[in-house]
């Protein structure tokens, strides 16, 4: 229309040294007005065909002098998040968290002070920043009345339940009590919490839990939150709190297919009903050579050949149902795996997995890969962010232990 309407205008101009200069002055508008549109062509087709899971960040990683040299010549590699499948267990009613990025936001500026008061700074084998975070803000939202964790080590966990809810009671149940690591560096014993270790300990699947709850004058066991951190099969931690009654768990290391010692919800609902789930061990398709490529940039990131066992067995570790720090494991087959995915469902009420805090960009963190992990709460581009929320000033070693710790509610 616009070419048409300067043709129409051109129409009858006078000849000679005039229609020279016009001539040269209707080239100049055509070419600014495709100019133009090729430039609004070009920005309506970010706007609408845009991925927000890797374009927008990939794009900050590619205009940041200060990061681009972390992930070699491939900055893609540090954005695309979820682009290898981010399998989430369904809950049985399609039922989501109520708390929001916004709400995560907020917490985190409250919590990052609170961090840098933690008496173990080196908490190494035990959790970093992001889970500890994740920790303590599903207490905050909940509230509860008790406390219980399985798997304590040298006690950070215990401390960051007790900076969420300082006056309500713990019970830490872990084979060697905190006190024992002292001796060897800074450890947390909580001066009011009630331990079962050592000679005391009992294991949380052998406990009476109904005189438990009598004792501590709880009737209501909505009340209670459980924190798994013992390295224990998933599955059978979930059989053994929902035959107590109890309804709110967070499963502190939720390992990914084909890695970490036991047996996770992450493993369970790897399925290929499941969006993001289910895997191929052909050694020439796109995961494959996806795979090949991202190990060369994270530390836990596996190749096919790695992924899959003896007869294609992807599930689980490489066929297996692993526990107890791996001191034990069963093979099962696809179809027994198929039916803990459905048990799973069938009592699961809510699921939530702790998107990471910030981009690799921004944490330097190098051992997850982003492609099987959710956008985190800061994505890569929002360095003033990162900053502003006093996240910049952490050691970067802090942000290497996330594994996708998993908050869950379940009934039966």
């Amino acid at each position: 229309m616009k070419m048409g309407f300067i043709q129409k205008n051109t129409k009858g101009l006078p000849r000679g040294g005039q229609t020279s200069r016009s001539s040269i002055m209707t080239i100049a508008i055509l070419s600014f007005l495709v100019l133009i549109f090729g430039f609004f062509l070009i920005q309506g087709t970010q706007l609408f065909c845009k991925n927000p899971a890797n374009s927008g960040i990939q794009k900050a990683v590619l205009t940041d002098n200060e990061t681009s040299s972390d992930f070699g010549s491939d900055n893609e590699a540090s954005s695309d998040f979820g682009s290898l499948g981010v399998p989430w267990c369904r809950s049985r009613h399609g039922s989501t968290v109520k708390w929001t990025r916004d709400d995560l936001l907020y917490a985190l500026k409250e919590f990052v002070p609170i961090y840098h008061t933690r008496p173990i700074k080196n908490n190494m084998f035990g959790m970093g920043f992001d889970h500890s975070f994740g920790l303590w803000f599903v207490t905050r939202w909940l509230q509860p009345e008790l406390m219980i964790e399985s798997g304590a080590f040298k006690g950070h966990s215990t401390w960051v339940l007790r900076q969420a809810m300082p006056d309500k009671p713990i019970i830490s149940i872990t084979p060697r009590h905190p006190e024992k690591y002292l001796k060897k560096g800074p450890a947390y014993v909580d001066p009011n919490g009630r331990y079962y270790s050592g000679k005391q300990f009992v294991d949380f699947g052998s406990f009476q839990w109904k005189s438990v709850m009598k004792e501590y004058g709880i009737s209501d066991q909505s009340k209670v939150l459980v924190f798994f951190d013992d390295h224990q099969n998933e599955l059978k931690r979930l059989k053994q709190a929902l035959k107590a009654g109890f309804r709110h768990l967070v499963f502190e290391d939720n390992y990914d297919t084909g890695t970490g010692d036991h047996y996770s919800l992450r493993q369970i609902c790897d399925q290929f009903h499941i969006k993001g789930g289910g895997h191929s061990c052909y050694e020439d398709n796109d995961e494959a050579r996806i795979r090949a490529k991202r190990k060369q940039f994270w530390e836990k990131a596996l190749d096919i050949k790695e992924l899959c066992g003896p007869g294609d067995t992807w599930w689980g570790v490489r066929g297996q149902m692993r526990d107890n720090f791996n001191h034990s494991f069963e093979i099962i087959s696809h179809a027994e795996h198929f039916e803990n995915s459905k048990f799973v469902e069938s009592v699961l009420d809510m699921y939530w997995e702790l998107p990471p805090v910030a981009g690799p960009s921004l944490t330097h963190q190098t051992r997850y890969d982003p492609a099987r992990s959710s956008e985190p709460v800061i994505p890569n581009h929002q360095k003033d962010l990162f900053r502003k929320l006093g996240l910049s000033s952490l050691n970067r070693t802090v942000f290497n232990g996330y594994t996708q710790m998993a908050y869950v509610q379940i009934s039966a």
